[in-house]
């Protein structure tokens, strides 16, 4: 093992893989979870069964449910917890910060109050420790998949050469391959926003809707989040890549995506409350569509999925009406980007 460790903070599905990863390329893990009890099962078992049963883990890998003793020294630090407590983890996590530390979320949501996302959210409460880098890390990754070393590409955002060079080191690997981009904003916005369109494709699945359905919310929902990543400030042609329409097509497709599960529970005309309950797990995409439809409607942006979903899960309005709304909507122009000039 390499003397050097890494922390990884969010004991879900998508922090075990990453933190397997990285010990499988050799160096120590501190892999910080919120449970005391669950942390000394992974440790004891060499497994996280409560999110990721019969998954081996590496013995590089050390579970703690002290904060002091996950990040203490450590310089390269995976940040891996749901949006709703990003904020109150990274501020425990602050007073043992060295200097000139790297921190990356894999976390794919948006504050709410702030409407920040979640790099923005690190970069915020780190800013007075000294030459703090921040990145994160987004793109088409189902932990299971991941698990069963299923080859997977996921995009690597920061503005800091450092950092992506250091990254891209401790995540090699044979089955996920990490690539880059400068568009931080973009390359997180992407991966907030699909959550909403993959509740959309599950509902859509759920009432039997078929391949011709599915391609059509696909590319729309596309259009959607590139039109309001523009409005915002991201370069809409960042969300053809794996962060935006990559990322788009897994979580619309697979019913190993929480927020497919959940629109396909609601197509089956479960209750919000009890399809939650039934999870066991933040299914992002929920809370994101309230903050996205509220900063929709102030900027007057055109989110007819969107809205659609929202009248649906908020307003108790029926999957048939709003469909019939969607059908017959006033904007139907197909392609509204292009990538230069035509010649």
């Amino acid at each position: 093992m390499k003397t050097e460790r890494v922390a990884v903070l969010g004991g879900g599905s998508f922090g075990t893989v990453i933190a397997n990863i990285i010990a499988g390329n050799g160096y120590r893990v501190n892999f910080w979870m919120r449970s005391d009890s669950l942390a000394d099962e992974v440790n004891t078992l060499h497994e996280n069964r409560r999110y990721l049963p019969d998954y081996p883990l590496h013995e590089g890998i050390r579970a703690t449910h002290d904060m002091a003793e996950a990040v203490s020294g450590v310089r390269l630090i995976f940040v891996a917890v749901p949006s709703a407590y990003f904020r109150q983890v990274v501020r425990r996590m602050k007073p043992h910060l060295q200097p000139g530390c790297l921190l990356v979320s894999t976390t794919k949501g948006i504050e709410a109050g702030s409407f920040l996302l979640m790099s923005q959210v690190l970069a915020e409460e780190t800013a007075d420790v000294e030459n703090t880098r921040v990145g994160i890390l987004s793109g088409p990754n189902l932990a299971r998949e991941v698990a069963g070393q299923q080859l997977t590409g996921t995009v690597l955002a920061s503005e800091d050469k450092e950092l992506l060079e250091t990254v891209m080191t401790v995540l090699r690997s044979d089955y996920f391959r990490v690539y880059t981009n400068r568009d931080m904003f973009g390359v997180e916005l992407g991966g907030s926003l699909k959550n909403i369109y993959a509740i959309i494709a599950g509902m859509a699945a759920a009432l039997g809707m078929g391949h011709n359905t599915n391609a059509m919310l696909v590319t729309r929902s596309l259009t959607e989040m590139a039109r309001f990543g523009r409005e915002l400030g991201a370069d809409p042609m960042t969300f053809l890549g794996l962060s935006g329409v990559g990322d788009l097509i897994v979580t619309c497709s697979s019913s190993l995506s929480r927020n497919f599960r959940v629109g396909f529970a609601l197509g089956e005309g479960k209750s919000l409350e009890a399809i939650i309950a039934e999870l066991g797990q933040v299914a992002e995409g929920v809370n994101t569509l309230k903050l996205v439809k509220e900063k929709a409607d102030e900027l007057g942006v055109y989110m007819p999925l969107a809205s659609g979903l929202y009248a649906i899960m908020y307003e108790g309005r029926s999957v048939s009406s709003v469909v019939s709304s969607l059908m017959l909507g006033e904007q139907a122009l197909d392609v509204e980007y292009e990538a230069g000039t035509r010649v």
